[in-house]
């Protein structure tokens, strides 16, 4: 029996699955995470579909915004940038290939390292990832507005979220 409503969402039908073989189950965590997970693909197509529309990727704007986020002179080493974002070092020099041979960034020797190099933001790949975050944002706020909420349900939200993500964190709740 489907009890769906036209507020109904996936989510639901699939908890109303549950409930008709396994009715025992208490299924609140499911539709939670399960909702945080569909709006985090669904919000980050639409980030990365306004990536693409200014002229970058998912992995390349990363690459980018963190050597962005760094302040100026804007620059990294390899083994910096490959932490942050949590790539290998293989993955990590692939994308600064390609990012340096669009002109993105440039990669020199490391002055106070003999062996090591720095990754540097070129004046291009500032100008492009600083349209990008502009265009992420967008979309970002476009979800947001499209789900109605105010200035006060998104703050709230945020915080729910934050508090949320403090308690998934590995050893949260751990009593030893």
């Amino acid at each position: 029996m489907n009890t769906t409503t036209p507020d109904s969402d996936a989510v639901d039908a699939i908890i109303e699955q549950w409930a008709a073989v396994r009715p025992e189950l208490e299924t609140m965590p499911m539709e939670v995470f399960g909702r945080v997970f569909r709006v985090s693909q669904a919000v980050g197509d639409r980030v990365e579909q306004a990536h693409r529309q200014v002229g970058t990727s998912r992995g390349e704007f990363d690459v980018l915004a963190t050597l962005r986020r760094s302040g100026e002179p804007y620059t990294l080493s390899p083994r910096r940038l490959s932490s942050t974002l949590m790539l290998t070092s293989g993955g990590m020099t692939g994308r600064l290939d390609k990012l340096e041979r669009a002109g993105l960034l440039r990669r020199s020797p490391d002055p106070h390292d003999r062996r090591g190099l720095q990754v540097t933001l070129t004046e291009k790949g500032l100008e492009l990832v600083d349209r990008a975050v502009v265009a992420g944002l967008e979309a970002q706020r476009a979800a947001l507005t499209a789900a109605g909420l105010d200035e006060a349900e998104t703050e709230q939200l945020s915080a729910l979220l934050r508090k949320l993500l403090a308690g998934a964190q590995p050893g949260a709740g751990d009593s030893s």
